[in-house]
């Protein structure tokens, strides 16, 4: 569960817009993500383990800006479904260049000798094209309930929930379902 910790920003941020501005929840996001990158760093993590840090860092600090440059920007009706949108262009992107973000975070739970193993490769893959198609999904579902049924929130609440939860459900369950058959099969 050591992947979680890279979500905190998103959850803060999250949870400091239902109670406050969007200036202040955009820069509490920039402010754990720069935190938790800085510690991340500090403990020898590298880059390739820190894909959702750095995409919450560039995030944030352009919302916080936008926030706080243009305060009545129609963006801020949006902000919850865009940062669905951003992990998603995160997730589609490091499956672009070939390197699923899950890989460098499985890599700091797993022994080296598995890094370079084909089945290890393809189990994280399939993890974040999971990751990418759930925050498409809520990304596009949260904009089209923004834009259609603003007042909806316990929709969007139901959103966000299962939009995390679901690919953390399968984070968890499919490299195990994924052990237990090549232990049946050996």
């Amino acid at each position: 569960m050591n992947y979680l910790k890279s979500f905190i920003p998103w959850i803060a941020f999250a949870v400091v817009a239902t109670q406050f501005d969007w200036r202040w929840s955009a820069l509490t996001g920039l402010v754990l993500a720069a935190v938790l990158l800085a510690v991340a760093r500090r403990e020898g993590r590298k880059t390739a383990t820190l894909i959702i840090e750095l995409s919450a860092l560039a995030f944030f600090a352009l919302l916080t800006v936008v926030a706080f440059s243009f305060p009545a920007s129609p963006l801020k009706t949006y902000t919850g479904a865009l940062t669905d949108a951003w992990l998603a262009l995160t997730a589609w992107g490091s499956i672009l260049l070939r390197r699923p973000f899950t890989l460098g975070i499985a890599k700091t739970m797993t022994p080296p000798e598995l890094w370079d193993n084909p089945g290890f490769k393809r189990v994280n893959l399939i993890i974040t094209l999971v990751w990418a198609v759930s925050f498409t999904v809520t990304g596009l579902a949260g904009i089209a309930l923004l834009h259609y049924a603003p007042h909806a929130t316990a929709a969007l609440i139901v959103l966000k929930v299962l939009g995390f939860a679901v690919p953390v459900a399968f984070t968890v369950r499919y490299p195990r379902i994924v052990r237990a058959r090549a232990q049946k099969a050996a």
